[in-house]
């Protein structure tokens, strides 16, 4: 299995800083071909979003670069990457909330973060940004740590009133403004001929599930070129339809 991997992101149409960051980074190993990519979704006044999210993705960036060849080691197990994600996020959980204490600010990012091997992928998310698996269907891999999805599982909420509900940004957790964090995680194997997407909340409230599914994974997108086309189109949807966030995609096509 090989993979094909782009991005785009937007600042939007209001926001004057964008406090999206992300990062992606494909490899071959004598194991086979391995894709590692980091999305965060950034809040707090002016540059304070953008720092915590880059501060973020540069330490998950750091344990890429320390770890990435371990995959051909054979040492990449479920148990191994929850406990040293885990560690990690809390390490930054206790960084950011320690500059902001200190300068009497409130900043926090969210997190998702995909290592896919052909064997197996790895997710860890805290917040609402998304992973999605677009297959025969679309599915939604990570589950968003805010009010609405809390008032959905308690079953007070729809799931298509969630999307509108003026609470939807308001989130239960995110790294830097939390003084605990409880990261989920998920693992499966990728499938042939799929399309895995990571978000930030701003790249799909204005586009549904069944265009990211037609735009990605209907027709087919396995070069890179066609691939940032596709993501160059829904980036265009959401701005024209009045987005007012920041817009952040990552996208692996697996062939």
């Amino acid at each position: 299995m090989d993979f094909v991997t782009m991005a785009v992101s937007s600042v939007g149409n209001v926001k004057e800083v964008n406090q999206d960051y992300y990062f992606f980074e494909q490899g071959r190993t004598e194991r086979g071909n391995i894709v590692f990519a980091i999305l965060c979704d950034g809040m707090g006044g002016l540059q304070q979003g953008e720092f915590a999210s880059k501060t973020v993705v540069e330490a998950f960036k750091a344990w890429g670069k320390e770890h990435l060849a371990d995959y051909a080691l054979g040492e990449f197990v479920d148990a191994g990457i929850r406990r040293e994600w885990t560690e990690l996020v809390n390490r930054c959980n206790q960084y950011l909330h320690a500059y902001g204490r200190e300068r009497g600010i409130s900043l926090g990012t969210t997190l998702t973060v995909l290592l896919m091997t052909e064997e197996r992928y790895y997710i860890m998310n805290i917040g609402d940004s998304r992973a999605y698996a677009l297959e025969a269907g679309i599915r939604q891999l990570t589950r968003d740590h805010t009010v609405v999805q809390r008032e959905v599982d308690l079953g007070k909420l729809s799931a298509y009133d969630a999307e509108k509900d003026s609470r939807r940004n308001i989130l239960l957790q995110c790294i830097g403004a939390s003084d605990q964090i409880y990261p989920d995680f998920f693992f499966g194997a990728p499938e042939p001929k799929a399309t895995y997407l990571l978000c930030s909340d701003g790249f799909r409230h204005e586009v549904s599930g069944g265009e990211l599914y037609q735009v990605l994974q209907r027709n087919r997108r396995e070069s890179l070129e066609d691939l940032e086309g596709a993501l160059k189109i829904l980036l265009r949807w959401n701005l024209e339809r009045q987005e007012r966030d920041n817009l952040t995609a990552i996208a692996i096509s697996t062939i």
